[in-house]
């Protein structure tokens, strides 16, 4: 069977409300997930020796905690081949960024290994799967933008504009742990209907944490908000603004200070991960 390489898209929480803390620790959130055309690239590679190889190591993050180390774990039950598989991981999205890359590269893992072990699972049952994994996996998995809820797994396809984003990092990674255990977090935000949730202004609950704790977002944040109404996804530390033009974007992107990564990527409502699977011929 011949190698296997996709694309693992970023996504962009296009608002992000905490609605409250439940009993178990995790937050009960409201979100828009959008996919972007800016992703990593993983090439999956069956092998006659049995086992879970991943290339190159990620520093710093043993084998048994990789993602994609563990979604692979979660489908060897149910293969139906003896072989073992190699993943190349071409890395491109930031890490610590709250654009999704590992909870993407764990989602394109379960899609990938489905296919190449003829583990026969429909898209709901690998969802489950990656739920284990992260609350992000989901949406991945699904590959359709979508309307959030939960701790992020009760999601409702919806079809946000897609216009070209200015994405921009500052030199700093943001733990969500660490975000998310903030005593300053606002954690009672009103919910609001899915009606609504594509026509607010909404705001991101996380940002006022990030700021006080990460001063080059609060940087960043200042000097993005002079073109117009940047947010930050996720927990951070990308911050990202929205252009009709991607000409708009471009020359924005080109008067940022150097000490930042940017990149000018556009938005997605079905995912990159779904298109390229969709064409592969075994």
């Amino acid at each position: 069977m011949s190698p296997l390489t996709l694309p693992a898209p970023g996504k962009l929480n296009l608002f992000l409300h905490i609605t409250g803390r439940r009993e178990d620790g995790y937050h009960d959130l409201q979100t828009v997930f959008q996919f972007i055309d800016l992703c990593d690239e993983m090439t999956f590679t069956l092998t006659d020796q049995d086992g879970i190889q991943i290339q190159p190591e990620i520093p710093g993050v043993p084998l048994e905690n990789n993602l994609i180390y563990k979604a692979a774990k979660l489908l060897e039950p149910s293969r139906k081949t003896p072989k073992g598989v190699l993943v190349k991981l071409d890395k491109k999205l930031p890490m610590g960024g709250g654009i999704g890359g590992g909870s993407s590269d764990a989602a394109t893992t379960l899609l990938a290994l489905n296919k190449l072990w003829q583990c026969e699972h429909n898209l709901e049952q690998l969802a489950a799967l990656g739920k284990d994994l992260g609350a992000d996996v989901p949406v991945f998995v699904l590959g359709h933008s979508a309307f959030a809820e939960g701790i992020g797994e009760k999601l409702t396809k919806v079809a946000p504009k897609t216009p070209y984003y200015l994405l921009l990092k500052p030199n700093c990674h943001v733990p969500t742990v660490q975000i998310f255990t903030d005593k300053h977090l606002t954690r009672d935000t009103p919910a609001i209907r899915i009606s609504h949730a594509l026509k607010l202004d909404g705001h991101n609950d996380c940002l006022e944490v990030v700021k006080r704790l990460y001063p080059e977002v609060d940087e960043a944040m200042t000097w993005l908000t002079q073109f117009g109404d940047a947010k930050l996804t996720g927990t951070g530390a990308c911050l990202f603004l929205a252009f009709d033009k991607i000409d708009d974007a471009e020359r924005v992107r080109a008067s940022a200070p150097k000490k930042w990564q940017t990149w000018v990527c556009r938005g997605r409502n079905t995912s990159p991960t779904h298109d390229a699977l969709d064409q592969w011929i075994a």
